[in-house]
């Protein structure tokens, strides 16, 4: 009847209270009085933790130095493996101290065990193979 409709709807405002309280707690989401307003960088910042974790991971099986991507950087080093992730799939650089993720496509998955080399420029990676004179852009 009524009354249970009332409190399923009641009950779930209390679970969508709870999950934009979570969202804010992690700065994902922000209270604007009665609005919640997801974070314009809520997937970068989604991804960048996720990144964060992989390498954590990555650090604690090699125990190489995890080295991050800034924008617009080369990264060189010999591309051990592909990691999977949610955001995508990411490549692993490494260059015999540390290693970098670097978004993967498909053009080096022959080159694994390959001396390679990116630079990342927003969500653009220019891949760099063995002695070539220009940047192959993938």
């Amino acid at each position: 009847g009524p009354t249970q409709r009332r409190q399923h709807v009641a009950g779930r405002d209390a679970a969508l209270q709870q999950r934009a309280d979570f969202l804010a707690e992690q700065g994902l989401a922000e209270h604007r009085g009665q609005r919640v307003v997801l974070a314009r960088n809520m997937l970068a910042t989604l991804r960048g933790r996720e990144l964060a974790q992989a390498a954590k991971d990555v650090t604690a099986e090699t125990g190489l130095e995890h080295r991050p991507v800034s924008d617009g950087q080369r990264v060189a080093g010999i591309y051990r493996r592909s990691v999977m992730l949610v955001s995508g799939r990411y490549a692993m650089l490494d260059d015999g101290i540390g290693f970098s993720l670097v978004p993967w496509k498909p053009v080096i998955e022959r080159r694994l065990g390959q001396q390679l080399a990116a630079i990342v420029r927003g969500a653009t990676v220019s891949w760099e193979f063995g002695r070539q004179q220009g940047p192959s852009i993938a």
